[in-house]
């Protein structure tokens, strides 16, 4: 049994002995004729999901009753449900964010604080299911599911009972009215890596990518955002996903004026793709005369796995990252806690259960929709972020340089406050 669960049975064991001290035994009274007997109770209902509650503090001495943390609300506990997972193929993932969340119960959260596990399944039907138990049991703001598709499915519910959602997806077509994408959306990804680019005087931008979601959602984020950024969007081509062969691609999309030299029409370069893929058009570039020495490459935090360097075309390319530091902390917590390293998207079970302890703390407590997109932003383990009223939800990015070998350079911080944002 992982310690934090060890922990948990610890802190439960010593509250209620505690409890059990705290009487005061009655004086002797005149004995009472006895009882008569009373009927059988009705059979017991159906069993509550467990129950994860924030640690009681060891009550001093005196006085006699410990009085509540700062920002509690005495007398009425937070409900907070967690939708993840925890059975099907997506269980190990699922496992992962409850675990995380844990972290954050414990670490940041008050006695008033109790979470509530469903399982989605990582399945609409699931999700839907998870979310009637949840209103069930009077959740005050639910955290999950983790898939476009079962938030899309979950999200009807939620607004109907007005309880804010604050899901895992990266998909901003599941947001909006009260329900949220904590998921690190694609297109703000390559805006950021696309601005700092034209900070570098690379202002004419090209674009590269798979005809899936992932690439049509990048391109139609960069199509509007760009000229607004002072960046002239240069070339844009489409490859089949399912190809091995981009050649085609890049013949269409490189234009080498003989008058310019060895110009292709563009400063830099995005790829929003990854794995195998990534690597097969990277190394096509040279032949298409695109030189990595004039044309800056760029990608997305699908890069962010530590093996993007392996192809040599990409050393020296940029991308966006959360800031490392932090996240380390968290992944060094994560594995002494739980004996292993947690996946990447892990960190959102943790800052999303931290965002509702935070506004658990307020008096009154207020998981309202004005309260989750306050301007200000929250500081999480992923850097800063704030919920927007669309629904999605705004970071900071630092920029990442590749390495051949070793952890990549991070060239460019992301920021502390949203007020000083690049």
């Amino acid at each position: 049994m992982p310690r934090l669960f060890a922990r948990l049975i610890h802190v439960v064991a010593l509250g209620l002995l505690l409890a059990a001290c705290s009487h005061v035994a009655p004086q002797s009274q005149p004995a009472k004729p006895p009882v008569p007997p009373v009927e059988a109770p009705p059979p017991a209902a159906a069993p509550l999901p467990p129950v994860v509650s924030a640690p009681l503090p060891t009550p001093p001495p005196t006085p006699a009753v410990t009085p509540p943390l700062p920002g509690s609300v005495p007398g009425r506990s937070a409900t907070v449900a967690l939708l993840v997972p925890l059975s099907g193929p997506s269980a190990p993932l699922g496992a992962a964010l409850f675990n995380a969340a844990q972290m954050a119960l414990f670490e940041m959260a008050d006695n008033a604080f109790n979470l509530l596990p469903f399982d989605s399944k990582g399945t609409a039907d699931g999700a839907v299911a998870a979310v009637q138990q949840a209103l069930g049991q009077h959740a005050d703001i639910i955290i999950g599911p983790l898939f476009s598709t079962e938030a899309k499915a979950a999200a009807p519910l939620a607004r109907q009972a007005g309880v804010a959602m604050v899901s895992f997806t990266a998909d901003s077509t599941a947001a909006g009215s009260g329900v949220f994408a904590l998921g690190f959306l694609p297109g703000p990804q390559a805006q950021r890596v696309a601005d700092y680019a034209r900070s570098q005087s690379l202002s004419r931008l090209a674009i590269l990518a798979p005809s899936n979601d992932y690439g049509r959602t990048v391109v139609d984020y960069l199509s509007n955002a760009a000229p607004q950024q002072g960046i002239t969007l240069a070339g844009l081509e489409y490859y089949d996903a399912a190809a091995a062969d981009v050649g085609s691609a890049l013949k269409r999309l490189v234009k080498i004026d003989p008058k310019r030299g060895a110009d292709v029409g563009f400063d830099a370069l995005i790829l929003p793709d990854e794995g195998q893929r990534l690597k097969v058009v990277a190394a096509a570039l040279s032949t298409a005369g695109v030189d990595p020495a004039k044309v800056r490459i760029l990608g997305t935090m699908l890069w962010d796995d530590g093996h993007v360097g392996s192809e040599s075309a990409l050393v020296g390319a940029w991308y966006p990252s959360p800031p490392q530091g932090s996240h380390t902390d968290f992944d060094n917590r994560y594995s002494r806690a739980f004996g292993t390293h947690p996946p990447r998207l892990a960190s959102l079970g943790y800052d999303a259960t931290a965002l509702a302890a935070v506004l658990a703390r307020h008096v009154p407590r207020d998981f309202s929709v004005a309260a989750l997109t306050n301007p200000t932003g929250f500081a999480g383990v992923d850097g800063i972020f704030r919920l927007k009223g669309d629904g999605t939800a705004e970071r900071g990015y630092a920029i990442r340089e590749v390495q051949a070998s070793g952890p990549d350079k991070e060239i460019a911080p992301a920021p502390a406050s949203f007020q000083a944002a690049y």
